[in-house]
């Protein structure tokens, strides 16, 4: 078959490797259809996860039908379209038991780590994948929910609403703002609605992805490349900050941010993943009563997060912006590196 193998810092290829094999009961082998790129697969071709070694095959996100089974799994089988979770889930072990998926106590990969695909073990981004733990890892899908919509499921809608709207604890009523209009920050903003922001605003330095936020519900939008970005936001909040202030940049100076425009008493949920030490100004924090949380996706969720993609209740379709076939995956990263220039958000790759 083919994949995306890495080579190491900087390298990359499209090229012919093994077949995948089942290697324990539990797993399945899995014939991709379609598949995506995310942002930590920039951050892995940068040499930023160097627990990715070269020759891995990269990738977490995918949809495809499976074409494998494994002796112990009897609630699959061969021909069901499925959902890949970007999070392995052994489904027994203490964390797994309370939703705690991300630290899956699995040894698939390595134990205490659930995101395994394109980092521990080989992805999804080739012709064919093994999925371990299948039967608590995959999602057999609808008929009526696209491979498009589907694919959005695997990492980005799940953490946007877990570790940004439930983490951020948003209820009934609250301003929320997201800082950071990706893919990620766009889930975020789609997903505040479901526990009843009044007011959802976006902040990011790009006005194609502020202008693409208000497709997701966001209800105004600040360019945090106005000197009075701050301002704005506070005028938007009556001067008292925000309710909840979503972080889905992963740079200093964006939770810096979100620190600064929460009211007292409120909530700073960080979303992104953060490659560089950030400081938490704690002397002028503590005195605001103020809730800071963080974390890895669990996708406890995407069982509901699908009914509502099923129901045309979530707009997870509009995030793609750019589609290519397996022999242009080169293509497919290009562009989506280039993603300011190329106005990308998400593109989908499909055989």
């Amino acid at each position: 078959m083919k994949a995306l193998v890495y080579g190491g810092p900087g390298k990359k290829s499209w090229t012919e490797v093994p077949d995948p094999v089942i290697e324990n009961p539990t797993d399945v082998i899995v014939k991709i259809d379609t598949t995506t790129i995310c942002g930590t697969d920039l951050h892995i071709l940068k040499g930023d996860v160097p627990a990715v070694t070269p020759g891995r095959i990269l990738g977490h996100e995918g949809v495809g039908k499976i074409t494998e089974v494994g002796s112990s799994v009897t609630n699959l089988k061969i021909g069901d379209r499925v959902l890949i979770s970007c999070i392995k889930s052994c489904g027994s072990c203490i964390n797994c038991k309370i939703g705690l998926y991300s630290h899956c106590l699995g040894e698939e990969g390595a134990s205490g780590i659930g995101w395994v695909f394109g980092h521990l073990i080989n992805g999804t981004q080739a012709e064919l994948v093994r999925v371990p733990y299948a039967e608590n890892s995959l999602y057999k899908l609808p008929d009526s929910v696209t491979d498009e919509e589907a694919v959005m499921l695997s990492d980005i809608f799940p953490t946007g609403f877990e570790i940004g709207v439930q983490y951020g604890a948003v209820k009934p009523g609250d301003v929320v703002a997201v800082i950071g209009a990706g893919p990620v920050g766009l889930a975020a903003i789609a997903t505040a609605g479901l526990y009843g922001a009044a007011k959802i605003i976006a902040i990011d330095l790009d006005a194609n992805r502020l202008e693409k936020s208000r497709e997701f519900g966001a209800t105004d939008t600040v360019l945090s490349g106005d000197s009075s970005w701050l301002q704005k936001v506070m005028a938007l909040t009556d001067g008292a900050g925000v309710d909840v202030a979503i972080e889905a940049v992963g740079i200093p100076d964006t939770f810096t941010m979100a620190t600064e425009i929460v009211r007292p008493g409120g909530h700073v949920a960080n979303v992104g993943v953060h490659g560089k030490e950030v400081v938490l100004h704690l002397e002028k924090l503590w005195i605001q009563n103020v809730f800071v949380s963080m974390g890895l996706v669990n996708t406890n969720t995407t069982p509901m997060l699908l009914k509502l993609v099923e129901s045309k209740k979530l707009p997870a379709g509009k995030m793609v912006t750019h589609r290519f076939t397996f022999d242009q995956f080169l293509d497919a990263y290009d562009t989506f590196g280039r993603a300011a220039e190329t106005k990308a958000l998400k593109v989908v790759i499909t055989k």
